[in-house]
């Protein structure tokens, strides 16, 4: 196990946490480093744990019989990869990969669903973080149905710029096809189009964003749906890191 060097409260929820909760997940809390492409929870597989991240992106894929998958959520900073726990389920529904390396805090889950049991403010702030989860993976469907592949490389890419430090992603044109659910030569095309606009520089794997401005004037208004929803039943401010 390599330690984390972000202090636990660089999560969101673990910085909204009670004294009370504090008290009994202090000692239970593991710092680890999660690979990239690295699998914390298969669909219909027992969770063991759950958690929450730091500086990790980790990606909610819905995967179908054929193989195929879709991201229909992410998860940072601001969150925790694992919520079915709290839900009375034992299994996940959804397969949970780590999409940018970093670091994360977890917590075994029979503490988690002890602790979101005895009910108070921090069931309260699960069932408020849940929420906002939930809206995120609706909205994700609605956009993937009805807007425009730019528009959702767009919303992608802020989406996953707001659980970043910096402003570069590491990521293929083919890993994004696979996140959205369609063909790789239609990322490469409206990646083009930002590149030339001048909003992303693309290489060797790696895009950086050098007008978040000019992203959020291009995308859907689901960006600004999902993130408001965020900001507006979490505590401390503004999903973005970099805010």
């Amino acid at each position: 196990m390599i330690p984390a060097l972000a202090e636990p409260t660089a999560n969101r929820l673990l910085a909204a946490l009670p004294t009370a909760a504090w008290e009994g997940w202090g000692l239970s809390l593991d710092p680890v480093y999660l690979e990239l492409g690295q699998v914390l929870s298969e669909s219909g597989c027992a969770l063991s744990h759950v958690y929450f991240p730091t500086t990790a992106v980790v990606s909610l894929l819905h995967v179908t019989r054929s193989g195929h998958s879709a991201e229909i959520a992410v998860v940072g900073h601001e969150g925790i990869v694992g919520v079915s726990l709290l839900m009375g389920g034992d299994t996940s529904p959804d397969r949970a990969v780590v999409q940018s390396a970093g670091e994360s805090y977890r917590l075994r889950g029979p503490t988690m669903k002890q602790a979101f049991d005895r009910g108070g403010a921090t069931a309260r702030l699960l069932l408020r973080y849940t929420q906002a989860l939930i809206v995120q993976m609706a909205q994700t469907a609605v956009c993937n149905r009805h807007h425009s592949l730019d528009q959702q490389l767009c919303r992608w890419l802020l989406a996953h710029l707001d659980r970043l430090s910096g402003s570069e992603i590491v990521m293929t044109q083919e890993l994004i096809a696979n996140m959205l659910g369609v063909r790789r030569e239609g990322v490469t095309g409206s990646a083009l189009k930002l590149q030339q606009a001048g909003l992303i520089r693309y290489a060797r794997g790696r895009i950086e964003v050098l007008d978040r401005k000019g992203l959020e004037a291009r995308t859907c208004e689901c960006y600004e749906v999902v993130k408001r929803e965020y900001d507006r039943l979490l505590p401390l401010g503004s999903m973005s890191m970099a805010a």
